[in-house]
């Protein structure tokens, strides 16, 4: 199969996904109910999508294409608004987070449909320890070439969009020390990590002729990489971040990509080169491990500082552009978090040293997310 030529789309234009927890409000465990969502969710007009995942205790939402991170908040808003309607009607609640807290793989179903069967013939036990949850921010390129310059230039700060994003302290009832374990599942696929250093699409494409000419790969669809080209969309896919507990830090998130991307295209601040990629690994384990705690070596310079005062550095850096994209509010939003050492795993963290229970936990992570107020 041949690569798909790079699409049209608007410059800097975002589409954010979530995948998102379905539990009962009995024990607050996953719960099967994706089919009878969809069923409800279809007939409410809705911007975006709602869509199945790998098990049956999970969905995917997506926005439709959007200008600004206000109007990714806005769409998300009403489609969060449809799901908690449509979950109190089969009195289950929805949750954010990157992982369950007590889930037990091994009880999960794989959703019906055909991609998935496939799936889980191929990776066997990995597909059920595949639910987990993350969130995807596509920006738009203006052309292929484009695209990939944004895509190699924004590696350097996956350790950023991780630490900022970390939601998934716990797995199977145990607190794993690492802020983003979620990530720890996604490195297990074969063909994740990073993208082949190409600057330009006719590289890219010899490289994915290669690699289907192996019979290793089909699609686009088969790399699970940090961040992916999407040439369907005319966009670059960011696939790191665990879904935050409430849409304002998704819509937050998506703010610092497009600000980023907005400073690569106009200033070009930098060359990304092979080298850049010598300390990504190393980078991309200590924001997961230790989230805004994290050390951070610049790829440039070799220098080591806290990855919390990069973060504040680089959204200092982006603020100008912040500021002409409507997304300074979100942008500050974050700097508070930096400056406070404050992420999502965080929270959870503190909830459950406050509650014990981790059931308690997911249910006061199911109140944030529907706008409610949480003890913690």
């Amino acid at each position: 199969m041949s690569l798909e030529p790079f699409q049209k789309s608007a410059a800097l234009s975002l589409g954010v996904e979530l995948e998102l927890q379905l539990v009962n409000t009995h024990d607050y465990d996953l719960a099967p109910y994706a089919e009878d969502m969809l069923r409800l969710m279809e007939k409410m007009p809705l911007p975006g999508a709602v869509v199945p995942e790998m098990t049956s205790s999970m969905i995917e939402v997506s926005t439709g294409v959007c200008k600004s991170s206000s109007e990714v908040l806005g769409q998300l808003s009403q489609i969060r608004d449809a799901l908690v309607k449509s979950a109190d009607k089969l009195n289950i609640a929805v949750v954010g987070g990157g992982t369950h807290p007590f889930q037990q793989w091994h009880e999960r179903r794989i959703y019906d449909k055909p991609r998935f069967r496939e799936l889980s013939e191929l990776y066997g036990y990995l597909s059920k320890q595949f639910t987990i949850f993350g969130q995807h921010v596509h920006v738009g390129c203006p052309d292929a070439n484009t695209a990939l310059l944004t895509l190699h230039r924004m590696s350097r700060y996956i350790p950023h969009f991780i630490a900022l994003s970390a939601s998934s302290p716990f797995v199977q009832g145990q607190d794993t020390a690492f802020d983003s374990a979620r990530l720890n599942s996604v490195f297990a696929f074969p063909l994740s990590g990073r993208a082949p250093f190409a600057l330009n699409w006719n590289e890219f494409k010899v490289y994915f002729d290669k690699m289907t000419h192996t019979g290793v790969v089909k699609s686009m669809k088969d790399f699970y990489w940090d961040i992916r080209p999407k040439p369907e969309f005319g966009t670059i896919e960011v696939r790191v971040f665990d879904t935050p507990v409430t849409i304002e830090r998704a819509a937050a998130l998506s703010a610092f990509v497009q600000s980023l991307a907005a400073w690569f295209m106009q200033d070009q601040p930098f060359m990304p080169t092979e080298d850049d990629y010598l300390v990504y690994t190393y980078n991309r384990f200590q924001a997961c491990r230790f989230g805004m705690e994290a050390a951070y070596v610049d790829p440039s310079t070799g220098q080591h500082m806290p990855l919390r005062e990069h973060i504040l550095l680089t959204l200092g850096q982006v603020d100008r552009h912040a500021v002409s994209l409507g997304a300074s509010a979100f942008i500050h939003m974050l700097q508070n978090s930096a400056q406070q050492s404050e992420n999502d795993a965080r929270w959870l963290r503190e909830c459950q040293g406050k509650e014990s229970l981790m059931a308690e936990v997911v249910r006061q992570a199911a109140l944030r997310f529907r706008g409610g107020t949480a003890l913690a």
